[in-house]
């Protein structure tokens, strides 16, 4: 995945999938604990031109169907005709 954190540091890598997780949660107050913990342990949050380049990466076109069923699922039979 391209979105994990880059970071050779395990218990940074741990605390950005953390972070992550709580923001997608809505945890504000627990995001702010985690961002200090990482200031703490010297992480320095990316430059916005980074974020950029990120955003603007070509994303794959979205097709009718997933190339793969998810986790714990059938894919649908292929259509005859």
């Amino acid at each position: 995945m391209s979105d994990e954190p880059q970071t050779e540091n395990p218990m940074i890598a741990a605390l950005l999938r953390e972070r992550e997780s709580l923001v997608q949660r809505g945890l504000t107050d627990r995001v702010k604990q985690v961002d200090e913990q990482l200031k703490h342990h010297g992480y320095k949050k990316p430059t916005g031109s980074a974020k950029k380049e990120a955003a603007a990466a070509p994303q794959p076109p979205a097709t009718e169907q997933q190339a793969e069923a998810p986790k714990g699922r059938q894919q649908p039979p292929a259509a005859t005709t």
